[in-house]
Formats: structure tokens, C-alpha cells, sequence
């Protein structure tokens, strides 16, 4: 059988995660079509089903204002969480595994009930959360030297590779997540710093957008999941060696080394 455009967009991105980064997707996709590049993920997602993987849960990605503004567009933007790019706390990256991989500090939601509704809001958020973690996403990008527009992303899985959450997670109930604090150190220096209002302007927020967004799709989330709600500074390039450590006021820290095979 022929392959459609988008399932052609969407080969070529499975085979850069072995063949190595590949030009943008300008031959298939405009800029800021995300119908288009949400179709090439969707049809990645169901070729990684079928092939084992289980879905954990969803990142959201472009939750910074500065960001969005770059990319020309007004929405952050999602990408689907499976069970082999989790990272324990602690464990090891091999660098062969990354392409162009740069980390940044996050907040994650462990959720304790189901999000079924595209109203849902950010006390809706927090009153479904079991617990909150510290948490590192490893990003990666199948497009070449990150030259990447809104589609781009989209289409290759909000430009996810792995991620790092503490294993010991802490109560919603009386926490900050608006002005806690984030330090991100690479072998024991300061690489990034910055607050939960970062993210959509508060974590919940950016995970109320989420739930909205994946319910009218028809996939709510669903308790179990984890969520990634964005990065809370900016990201940093990562080099085999490095030893990358994110700790998260009031709500824990977690950690990972990069390299070695």
C-alpha cells in the first residue's frame, strides 16, 4: 500500500532515532500546522504500541511564554510518556541512546484519579494529584540542529527522549508550586535556575491544559499517569560524563549521570 505524506513525515522520524537527526519537515509540514503534526505523532504512537511500548503518561512542552513567541505560536504544546524512557532516579544514561539530548528541571504530577472532562481546571488538577515530584526531562530532537518550528516538535513527540522523576513523591496539600524554586547542577554547578511559574504560569495550569486538551482528543488522562508539566529554566546541553542533579523547593530533588555505554 502507498504511504500517505503523514505516514511517510512520520517513518522518517522513527528511522532518525537510528539513522541520526534528519532536516526539518518542511517538505510535508508548514510551520504551524498542528493538525498535521499532531496526525504524524499520533501515528508514531500507535506504531510503538503495537510494537510493545506502554503509554505512562504526557509531557507538556512550549509552556513558556518566551518560547512560544520564538516559534510563532500562542499554545504549548504535547507528547506521549512511554514506560522505557523512564530513567530511575539515580540510574544512568547511556549517551548512545541521545542524539542531540539537553536536560531541564520540571515538576511532575503522579495523578490518583482520572481527568475525563475538556473543562477541567487547575483545582480539578491538584484535588486529582497524588503526589508531586522533582523531575528532569532528558529532550532530544530527530531534527537537525534543533532548527525546529511548532510542527517540527509536534510531529517528533514534543521533541521527548527520557525523563527522571524522585522516587519519593510528596503530598499536593500545602505546596508551592508557584514560587518554589528550581536549581539544575551539571557535576556540582549551577546550569539553571528557576521557579514553578515558569510552566503556564503555575504547573497546575500547564496540566489543566493538558487534561482540556487530550479530552477533547478523546484520550483523558487517567490515574496512573504522570505528567510533565514544563520546564521550569531553560535547557542545558548535556556531554557524556556529566552528573545532572534538579532540586525543587518544598518538593523534592532527583538525579541522573549522562554517558557511558
Amino acid at each position: 500500500m502507498t504511504e500517505t505524506p503523514h505516514e511517510s513525515l512520520a517513518k522518517r522520524l522513527r528511522d532518525a532515532y537510528v539513522a541520526g537527526a534528519v532536516p526539518p519537515l518542511r517538505d510535508g509540514l508548514e510551520p504551524v500546522d498542528a493538525a498535521g503534526a499532531y496526525a504524524v505523532q499520533e501515528i508514531n504512537t500507535r506504531h510503538w504500541q503495537a510494537q510493545g511500548r506502554r503509554i505512562v503518561g504526557r509531557k507538556a512542552g512550549l509552556t513558556a511564554k518566551t518560547v512560544q513567541l520564538q516559534l510563532g505560536v500562542d499554545q504549548p504544546d504535547f507528547g506521549v510518556l512511554f514506560d522505557d524512557m523512564r530513567i530511575a532516579d539515580g540510574g544512568r544514561l547511556a549517551a548512545s541512546r541521545t542524539i542531540q539530548p539537553k536536560a531541564e528541571a520540571e515538576i511532575a504530577l503522579v495523578l490518583a484519579r482520572d481527568l475525563p472532562d475538556d473543562t477541567t481546571t487547575a483545582a480539578q488538577v491538584g484535588a486529582a494529584t497524588g503526589s508531586v515530584h522533582a523531575a528532569i526531562e532528558i529532550v532530544d530532537s530527530r531534527i537537525a540542529d534543533w532548527k525546529i518550528t511548532f510542527a517540527d516538535t509536534v510531529a517528533d513527540n514534543g521533541s521527548s527522549a527520557f525523563f527522571v522523576i524522585a522516587e519519593e513523591g510528596v503530598p499536593i496539600a500545602g505546596r508551592d508550586l508557584w514560587s518554589c524554586g528550581m536549581v539544575m547542577t551539571v557535576n556540582g554547578a549551577i546550569a539553571s535556575i528557576g521557579a514553578g511559574a515558569a510552566a503556564l504560569g503555575h504547573p497546575l495550569e500547564a496540566a489543566a491544559w493538558l487534561a482540556r486538551t487530550l479530552a477533547a482528543r478523546g484520550d483523558p488522562l487517567k490515574a496512573g499517569d504522570i505528567l510533565l508539566t514544563g520546564a521550569l529554566g531553560p535547557m542545558v546541553p548535556l556531554s557524556p560524563g556529566d552528573q545532572v542533579r534538579a532540586v525543587v523547593g518544598g518538593i523534592g530533588e532527583c538525579a541522573f549521570s549522562f554517558g557511558g555505554e
